[in-house]
């Protein structure tokens, strides 16, 4: 089984990457030339504004946590919030698939995708629909739920719809990678593409600054908007226990701990900086689909190791299901999305441009 995340850090050209850069060297054809046909082709148009939440490369940026920060700022101010998802890794079958109508879920981690459903659990009041389609995925959501302000997580690659908004972010420990297109390397499109983008969030730049990388941005992309933001550990939630503690809980503590995103070692430096005494960390596929004998042999190390929690993210939760009430001290801690620089800024710029946009409609900026 590939370990992409390790072949995306290759900067050399061995024997054994020479097909990959041969099929990275095609892709940056296809890609180059779908991007040529959608800027000649008209875009369709939401009633609404429609803001992007995307990245160049795969996974690990932080989109969702992202999206969830400004979905519920944009509820909090009046706007009626909607999430567009293409929905990685759900199984709905359908063309649009309604997650949530803002008030209940209508299905299951594994119909949504782990991403989707989160979104939905965490964000009452604000629809999340899923569709390949987004101009379907969005008029359904204006149709039944009045929305006006659409987020498209997983936006930037989503060429066929007119956004007022397209924020992309990018990782301030690997913002590009190795610097070559997939699959040799981690870019979805060649770096030069940031120019469709508005403006920029460095993300996982933790209290200090990177000068380096937001003056490249503002040189290289004409003075764009960058700013700087951090996930913050939240809560450390124990569902069988019923009970959540502050994540500050797990200092000194012994914890067998697993993670199935894109980053996984991310999260376990995560819990080390939180005072863990990581005591075993086991790394799965991003997206994995746990089974039994996965979980069965985490409790067992935990158990081996006499360890005082078993902990996970939230959404390597969701995706346990019935697993997950098996053991009690199984927790996962929750991320919260903060800009650490230029927020009122930012967060005017988004209220100008949706304000522009609606100009006319019910909603006015408080």
């Amino acid at each position: 089984m590939t370990d992409w995340p390790k072949v995306h850090e290759k900067t050399t050209l061995s024997p054994a990457m020479i097909p990959l850069a041969g099929l990275s060297y095609l892709y940056g054809l296809a890609v180059r030339i779908r991007t040529r046909v959608y800027k000649n082709r008209r875009k369709k148009e939401l009633p609404g504004f429609v803001l992007s939440i995307g990245n160049l490369t795969v996974g690990g940026t932080g989109k969702t946590p992202a999206a969830a920060m400004i979905a519920d700022w944009a509820l909090k101010e009046g706007y009626r919030p909607a999430i567009l998802s293409r929905g990685y890794g759900s199984k709905h079958g359908g063309k649009i698939f309604e997650v949530s109508d803002g008030q209940h879920l209508s299905c299951t981690p594994a119909q949504a995708g782990d991403e989707a459903y989160l979104l939905a659990k965490n964000l009452p009041g604000v629809p999340v629909i899923l569709s390949k389609a987004r101009y379907e995925a969005g008029l359904l959501a204006q149709e039944r739920h009045g929305s006006d302000f659409f987020i498209l997580d997983d936006g930037f690659q989503h060429m066929g719809l007119r956004k007022d908004l397209d924020l992309v972010l990018l990782d301030a420990t690997s913002p590009f990678g190795n610097m070559h297109l997939l699959p040799r390397g981690p870019l979805r499109e060649p770096v030069e593409h940031l120019r469709r983008a508005d403006a920029f969030i460095l993300t996982r730049t933790g209290p200090g600054t990177n000068l380096i990388m937001m003056n490249y941005l503002k040189k290289k992309f004409g003075g764009k908007p960058a700013f700087q933001s951090e996930h913050v550990p939240d809560r450390l939630v124990l569902p069988n226990l019923k009970s959540t503690r502050g994540p500050d809980f797990i200092r000194g503590k012994r914890v067998v701990a697993f993670a199935g995103i894109a980053r996984p070692e991310v999260f376990r430096e995560t819990l080390i900086k939180l005072g863990a005494e990581l005591t075993h960390f086991r790394s799965f596929r991003d997206h994995h689909v746990f089974v039994g004998s996965d979980f069965q042999n985490l409790v067992a190390e935990r158990h081996r190791l006499r360890a005082d929690l078993l902990i996970t993210t939230e959404k390597d939760y969701v995706r346990l299901g019935q697993l997950a009430p098996t053991d009690d001290l199984l927790g996962y801690l929750t991320i919260r999305f903060r800009m650490i620089s230029g927020a009122e800024t930012f967060f005017d710029m988004i209220r100008g441009k949706a304000n522009k946009g609606l100009r006319g409609s019910s909603v006015q900026p408080k």
